[in-house]
C-alpha cells in the first residue's frame, strides 16, 4: 500500500442496532500514513464505526470500502480497551502475542520472525519467555500492541487503549504509537474522548456528535466552534511556537 493511498472510505454510511440509528450520513476517508483519532463523548458512535470497519456490524445503508489489502482483515491489527485473558491461566509473553495470528496462515518459521519483529517494535526484545502476568502494566499494554502488530498490519485500530494507565505509562505508550506511525508508516485509528491526547498526536480527526461525524486535518478540526458543537461547553484552543495545538475544556460556569 503506497503512502497516501486511501485505506478506507465511507459514503452516506448509516449504522444502527435494530431500529436505533447510531450514525447517519457518515462520509470520511482515511489515507495511508495518517494517525487519525476518533474523538467524541461516550456513546457518540466511535466504537460502532469501529465495529463496522472490523466487519462485526453490517451497515444499514450507504457504502463502507476497505483497501483490497485489508479486505480479508488479515492486515488489520486491533488493540482493545482491555485484555480479558484469565489471569489464572499461565501464559508467556510469546504465547500471548502469538494469539494475534489466529485466523492467518503464517507458517511456524513465519510465526517466529513475526514475533521477534513485533516485540522489537514495542521494546520487549528478550521478554518472549516471561510470564505475561509478571510484567508491568505498561509492558502488558505494549504486549497488546505487539499482539496486533504480529499480523504485520497495514492498519492498526486502537479502542481507548490508554484507559487505566497512569500519566507516565500513558505518555510512553503514546510515543511508541507515534514512532510506529512515523518510522513504520503505519496507519492508525485511535478511539478516545480525551482532547489533550488527540491535540498532541493526531494528524487527522473524526469528531463524533449528534449521530454525525466531522472529518479533517487536526489544525482544521481543533477549533473552538467545532469542539463546542461536540462538548457544549467553553473550550480554549491555543498553539505554541512549534505549532503544537493545545486544548482545554473549561468547567461549566468557569473561565471561558
Amino acid at each position: 500500500m503506497e503512502c497516501n493511498d486511501a485505506v478506507l472510505k465511507a459514503t452516506g454510511l448509516v449504522l444502527a442496532y435494530g431500529r436505533r440509528i447510531i450514525l447517519e450520513d457518515v462520509n470520511l476517508e482515511v489515507r495511508s500514513g495518517q494517525f487519525c483519532f476518533f474523538l467524541g463523548p461516550n456513546g457518540s458512535g466511535k466504537t460502532t464505526l469501529l465495529r463496522a470497519i472490523l466487519g462485526v456490524l453490517r451497515p444499514r445503508s450507504g457504502a463502507l470500502w476497505l483497501h483490497p489489502d485489508l479486505a480479508r482483515l488479515e492486515r488489520i491489527g486491533f488493540v482493545p480497551q482491555r485484555c480479558d485473558l484469565n489471569p489464572a491461566l499461565p501464559t508467556t509473553v510469546r504465547e500471548f502475542v502469538l494469539l494475534g495470528l489466529v485466523g492467518t496462515r503464517a507458517s511456524r518459521k513465519e510465526e517466529t520472525g513475526r514475533l521477534e519483529w513485533a516485540l522489537a517494535r514495542v521494546g520487549l526484545e528478550g521478554m518472549a519467555g516471561r510470564d505475561y502476568w509478571s510484567v508491568s502494566g505498561g509492558q502488558r499494554q505494549r504486549a497488546l500492541v505487539a499482539r496486533a502488530l504480529v499480523r504485520q498490519p497495514s492498519l492498526l485500530i486502537l479502542d481507548e487503549p490508554t484507559n487505566g494507565l497512569d500519566l507516565s505509562t500513558e505518555d510512553t505508550f503514546l510515543r511508541l504509537l507515534a514512532d510506529l506511525n512515523r518510522k513504520e508508516h503505519l496507519t492508525l485509528l485511535f478511539v478516545t474522548h480525551y482532547l489533550a491526547i488527540a491535540a498532541r498526536y493526531a494528524t487527522h480527526l473524526a469528531i463524533f456528535h449528534s449521530g454525525r461525524v466531522e472529518v479533517g486535518p487536526r489544525q482544521e478540526m481543533l477549533t473552538r466552534d467545532a469542539l463546542e458543537r461536540v462538548y457544549g461547553v467553553g473550550v480554549e484552543v491555543s498553539t505554541d511556537p512549534s505549532g503544537l495545538v493545545g486544548v482545554r475544556v473549561c468547567p461549566a460556569g468557569g473561565d471561558q
